[in-house]
């Protein structure tokens, strides 16, 4: 049997179990939400070429959410018999009628519920064998050992291929479900010189195994980055430009998602509190949400409370145009739920039209952040600190690694004086754009 004769016959499986808890759930509750997930694939992992591990993977689990007279209860299952949902089922209602009332705690509303889900074309199924998937794992890590003397040891090459099936429903008659696929190929190496050893790592991730770089690419790139980084040094403690290559520069957009979540909102644990409709980035950034783009690596018809999702502005013209809200958040504020139960869905930051050795040039003299380390960002007030390595630039060019250095600056004044964002975007995250240039920032070196 096939993969996807086998993902179509679970699928009815599920949305049957899922059907099964609502209807139990029906009599007793005032309303109800539930969802299920399950992984199917295999990994498989080499080491000098020979096979370190092959994994089959088959998690799932079904989770109830119940609601009783403003109280909520939940339990979940990673057994679907007719009986163990029952058993689940039971274990939420007697779960809600020993929690405090809460008068925002209910089923998503029915208005914004996904009752005709799009297709977003995410389920690519794969039908490899473990033999082809050790040799494309062992092919990525064989690339980056041969490439270049230096490269001493490695920590393997690896592939993957899951298939994943969501079912969700509520009380309200809801019941969707959609399958979902993701491939990819990793390598990790160590080099020397000079007694001094650096690792680095490259992937290649897609929902279908077509859109796939080879195994040689990664490896190839793999070497190309480990190299790289071999002989760092240190810094003075200076002020200087900074670029945030486009593999990082997706977390500086990822500290807003924090920021302007319902929760830290109505919690007001967020340094953006009375940000809405406030320019925050320069006038000519926006962010966009895209969250039905074909085999989008973030693309959800629905979000995790079955709520539909769609195309949103997130920031126009360098101005906060809304929070990111769930059903609770959203009654909490006053407001209605945006669909960002779960997360966000494919943020996307346009570049200026500049190339990332255009962006070297534009700065001329400074620092290229290829790594972070740490979570030194507050909540509270913005402010940033964050171990780093990368690269040291003069005249536009890059001279030579660095490591062992932390940068700090203000998320309200790095975001405000973005210099440009680069056309190298970052396709492999929720958050896709390119490298970041900032004016100045603090960098504490030797």
């Amino acid at each position: 049997m096939n993969v996807s004769t086998q993902v179509a016959e679970q699928r009815k499986v599920l949305e049957q179990a899922v059907s099964h808890a609502l209807e139990l759930a029906k009599a007793t509750t005032d309303g109800a939400e539930v969802a299920v997930s399950k992984t199917t694939g295999l990994s498989v992992s080499t080491r000098y070429g020979e096979v370190e591990n092959v994994e089959f993977n088959s998690d799932g689990a079904l989770g109830i959410t119940v609601y009783l007279q403003q109280r909520k209860g939940s339990a979940s299952s990673t057994d679907l018999s007719p009986e163990a949902i029952q058993r689940t089922v039971q274990a939420a209602i007697d779960i809600a009628r020993y929690t405090s009332p809460d008068p925002y705690a209910d089923v998503a509303e029915k208005d914004l519920l996904a009752w005709t889900p799009p297709d977003l074309d995410l389920f690519h199924p794969l039908d490899i064998d473990v033999d082809r998937a050790i040799e494309l794992a062992a092919e990525a890590e064989q690339s980056a050992l041969q490439a270049d003397k230096r490269i001493v040891n490695t920590e393997g090459g690896s592939f993957n291929s899951h298939a994943s099936i969501r079912v969700f429903g509520n009380s309200h008659g809801l019941l969707n479900s959609y399958c979902s696929s993701r491939h990819g190929i990793s390598g990790s190496v160590i080099a020397e010189q000079d007694g001094h050893m650096e690792r680095n790592y490259a992937y290649t991730a897609a929902r279908d195994f077509a859109d796939l770089k080879s195994a040689q690419w990664v490896g190839e790139e793999c070497a190309r980055r480990t190299l790289a980084r071999l002989a760092p040094r240190k810094l003075a403690t200076m002020k200087a430009p900074v670029i945030f290559a486009s593999e990082v520069a997706t977390g500086l957009f990822g500290h807003l998602v924090g920021a302007i979540s319902g929760g830290s909102v109505y919690r007001k644990s967020t340094f953006l509190l009375d940000a809405l409709g406030e320019e925050i980035f320069p006038h000519w950034l926006n962010i966009e949400e895209r969250p039905h783009v074909l085999k989008g690596v973030a693309s959800t018809p629905f979000d995790s409370e079955g709520v539909s999702t769609r195309d949103r502005t997130i920031i126009d013209n360098g101005v906060l145009q809304q929070w990111l809200l769930t059903s609770y958040s959203a009654r909490k504020l006053g407001l209605h739920s945006t669909g960002h139960a779960g997360g966000i869905h494919n943020w996307r930051i346009a570049g200026q039209g500049h190339s990332f050795d255009q962006l070297l040039k534009q700065m001329g003299t400074g620092l290229v952040v290829t790594e972070l380390m740490g979570q030194g960002v507050s909540a509270m007030t913005g402010d940033y600190s964050r171990g780093a390595s990368g690269f040291w630039v003069e005249n536009g060019e890059i001279q030579y690694p660095v490591s062992e250095i932390t940068i700090a600056g203000n998320l309200r004044d790095m975001w405000k004086n973005i210099v440009t964002v680069g056309d190298d975007i970052e396709t492999r995250s929720n958050i896709q754009c390119g490298s970041v240039l900032l004016p100045e920032m603090k960098i504490a070196g030797q």
